[in-house]
This record gives C-alpha cells, sequence and structure tokens, in this order.
C-alpha cells in the first residue's frame, strides 16, 4: 500500500528524468504527491520515468531563461499550482580553471545558478498567495568547502546555498521555507568518468564507507518538503556519509 504522507501536493522538479532527480520524483510519486518535472535531453529515460510514476514531463533547455519560464509556466499549469519545487539540475565541470572557456562557465552558472532564480521567481508569487511553500535547492558539499579543479562548480553550488539562505529570511513570514541539500559523493551518471579504483578510494574516504545513493539525497529532500521540515528554513542538510564533517 503506498504512503499518502503528500497526498494531493503539487511537486515540480527540475533535472527529474535521471540521477537523483529521478529518485526525487519516484518518492514523492510514492508519497502520493502530484508531479512534474522538467528534462533536457534524456527523453527516453524521462519517459520510462513518467510512465513508472505518473508524472508529468516537460522538456527544456534550462541554461535559456526564455524556455525555463516557458517549462515552469507549463508544469504550473499542469499541476493547477504548486506546492514544492525542488532545484535540482545541474551540471559539472572538472578540470584547472584556467582551461575552463568562457562559454563552459556560462553555461554552468545558467544551468546550476540562474535556473534556480528563474524557477523560484516564477513561482513564488502563487506560493505567498496561498501563504504555503517549500522550495529546495540542490547544492553540493563543494559548495559547502570547495574543491580543487572543480573551482566553477564549487563557485555556482556555494552560489545556491547564499541565494537559499537570502531567499528563506525574505520567504519566512509568507510561510515559506527555503531549504538546500547538498550531497556529498554520489553514486550516480555524473561518477561515470571516474575508475573502479576512485570509486573505491571515495568510499574508503567516507566515514560511513560507502558512496552516496540518489535514495539518500531523495530522503533529504521529503524530510525538508514534508511536516518534519516545517520549523526548518535557511539550512544546509548535507548528506555525505561523514565525507564532509
Amino acid at each position: 500500500m503506498e504512503s499518502t504522507a503528500f497526498s494531493g501536493k503539487r511537486v515540480i522538479v527540475t533535472g527529474g528524468s535521471r540521477g537523483i532527480g529521478a529518485e526525487i520524483v519516484r518518492s514523492f510519486a510514492r508519497e502520493g504527491a502530484k508531479v512534474a518535472f522538467l528534462y533536457h535531453n534524456s527523453v527516453e529515460a524521462a519517459q520510462n520515468v513518467a510512465k513508472e510514476t505518473g508524472a508529468t514531463p516537460i522538456r527544456c533547455d534550462l541554461a535559456d531563461p526564455y524556455d525555463a519560464e516557458r517549462a515552469i509556466q507549463e508544469a504550473e499549469t499542469a499541476l493547477s499550482g504548486v506546492d514544492i519545487l525542488v532545484n535540482n539540475a545541474g551540471i559539472a565541470a572538472s578540470g584547472l580553471l584556467q582551461d575552463l572557456s568562457q562559454k563552459e562557465w556560462d553555461r554552468l552558472v545558467a544551468v546550476d545558478l540562474t535556473s534556480v532564480y528563474v524557477c523560484c521567481r516564477l513561482l513564488i508569487p502563487e506560493m505567498v498567495r496561498q501563504g504555503y511553500g517549500r522550495i529546495v535547492n540542490i547544492s553540493s558539499i563543494w559548495g559547502m568547502v570547495g574543491a580543487s579543479c572543480e573551482v566553477a562548480y564549487s563557485a555556482v553550488k556555494a552560489g545556491v546555498i547564499g541565494f537559499s539562505k537570502a531567499l528563506a529570511k525574505e520567504l519566512g513570514p509568507s510561510g515559506i521555507t527555503v531549504n538546500c541539500v547538498a550531497p556529498g559523493v554520489i553514486d550516480t551518471d555524473m561518477m561515470n568518468g571516474y575508475d573502479e579504483e576512485t570509486k573505491r578510494t571515495l568510499a574508503e574516504d567516507t566515514p560511513l564507507g560507502r558512496l552516496g545513493t540518489p535514495r539518500d539525497i531523495a530522503a533529504a529532500v521529503l524530510f525538508l518538503s514534508g511536516d518534519g521540515g516545517s520549523f526548518i528554513t535557511g539550512q544546509v542538510l548535507s548528506p555525505n556519509g561523514g565525507f564532509v564533517i
């Protein structure tokens, strides 16, 4: 029997076709929520998630603010409103900063940070009108402590944290919470560039002795979005197995 902890809640998830995002979509759907999710290129994966969960898939390029606006409006219409927004979409960039092109930097900022602004700006008015809302933004442990050879990624994820803390103060009086989830090393497609030995080393460097899973992150998102998170705002919850303490 499926749980109904989020029955009647309307949820929009960005980057919902694969990895952490797909698990967030599945988790909300299992808990009775009505979900719409945005995705970019993974058409088959998005169709599979939609078929599995009943969620509404909406394709867009979040690096284009006009396309993002169109997609968010379409999602809000499909759900007849919104109660919970999860800004999960993100891309990574590894390597020396001196080798990162302006084009790569601009796209990283657009997808990982500017899209958070765009989605929040569009959906906040509805949350304010109803006097209720939950916003969960996905950052990273590197946004908390920085990482060599991931300077740009660390910068935009730190920006997400600062954005969330300030917005939490702004929206608190309207009954809206804003929090961050900052994952540690999570075993998703983003890890495909690492060989097995490197993955083993990362697991060994994690006090709990394993890499994280998408379900670990989805659980944190649902906690902050539910009744248990009703008095939590402007905070960073970091499921990282002790990798960063």
